[in-house]
């Protein structure tokens, strides 16, 4: 089990403060790393290092965009001189925007690739300088099923988790010399608080989503946690530009459905 532990190691996971961002910031912790959490909200960041702490986690906020070259590189820097070398770095921070192509505003196309693929470079770029000098690091990007296949309405979601598989190889080939990790995560449709109102007998994407898994259901998300502290850990050493989609077995399948006779 000592390829998995995680103790005397600092994880730094960016919109750690809530949903799947939070379960693979609790696996992490629960292998021993001590967290360190970004967020851009003063209350979900209070709630959430409250709960880390009442569990016994060691964790620590801060709050800064990780657009914001310039915040970044500020609190990048507060964080090495803090809390100390940053091991682990999970790029989680994310949004989405459901409009579709032929009337989406330019503004908020860019907006999406700005947060979901610039600002893991951004972070990717500052933390992998002090690991480049370690000789030592792990860096997991958080893509989607959508960095495979298109959807209805998120061109803009799908173009930058796309281009987030291929920067997450492009990083893996400049830096495994210096023995850093640099790979990825693809959640599935996962029970969260944002799906919760859908995840209802009798709704149309929740009666899909149970259809079209293989599993035949929606994932839980502390079933991100195995993989995230596989990716963190010595187990995965020789593992380098990889995506990993914990997906139920979705993306195995284009024919019908287990669960159809």
């Amino acid at each position: 089990m000592q390829l998995f532990n995680l103790k005397n190691k600092n994880a730094l996971i960016t919109g750690g403060t809530h949903g799947l961002g939070m379960a693979i910031a609790e696996g992490l912790a629960i292998a021993g790393a001590q967290l360190i959490i970004t967020g851009t909200t003063p209350s979900k960041m209070e709630e959430a290092i409250s709960y880390y702490t009442s569990k016994g986690y060691q964790a620590k906020g801060y709050l800064f965009d990780v657009t914001d070259e310039k915040a970044a590189a500020e609190n990048v820097e507060k964080i090495i001189n803090e809390v100390g070398d940053i091991h682990i770095l999970v790029n989680n921070a994310g949004i989405i925007k459901r409009e579709l192509a032929i009337t989406m505003p330019v503004a908020d196309f860019r907006k999406v690739i700005d947060v979901d693929l610039v600002g893991p470079f951004i972070m990717s770029q500052l933390v992998a300088k002090q690991m480049i000098e370690r000789k030592e690091g792990k860096i997991i990007n958080i893509c989607s099923m959508m960095s495979e296949l298109g959807r209805n309405s998120v061109s803009a979601y799908a173009a930058a988790k796309g281009g987030l598989k291929m920067l997450t190889k492009n990083l893996a080939t400049e830096w495994a010399k210096h023995n850093i990790q640099v790979n990825g995560i693809g959640p599935g449709y996962f029970a969260t608080s944002q799906t919760e109102p859908i995840r209802v007998d009798g709704h149309p994407f929740n009666e899909f989503i149970i259809s079209r898994t293989p599993a035949a259901r929606w994932g839980d998300p502390e079933d991100l946690a195995g993989t995230a502290v596989f990716l963190a850990s010595k187990a995965s050493d020789f593992v380098n530009g990889q995506i990993i989609y914990v997906d139920g077995g979705i993306l195995a399948t284009i024919g019908k459905p287990s669960n159809e006779e």
